[in-house]
């Protein structure tokens, strides 16, 4: 693993080959990050899509919720 000075001379040092303060580059890479977690890509799309076992278990799953059946976990 690197020492903290090492990841923030990358930061520093990414920041300036961008002409960007270092907030926006660390911000912009947070919220990059969180939207790569947070919704597939259109391949990823494609591949459930395709997938009809999944979108049957999909639609059972909703239409079970709608009615209050199962076991709700957070």
């Amino acid at each position: 693993m690197a020492k903290d000075d090492d990841v923030y001379t990358l930061f520093v040092e990414a920041a300036k080959a961008e002409n960007r303060p270092l907030s926006n580059l660390i911000e912009t890479a947070a919220v990059s990050r969180i939207r790569e977690q947070q919704f597939v890509d259109d391949a990823e799309m494609s591949e459930i899509l395709a997938n009809e076992n999944l979108l049957k278990r999909l639609q059972k799953g909703v239409a079970e919720a709608k009615l209050g059946k199962g076991r709700f976990v957070d």
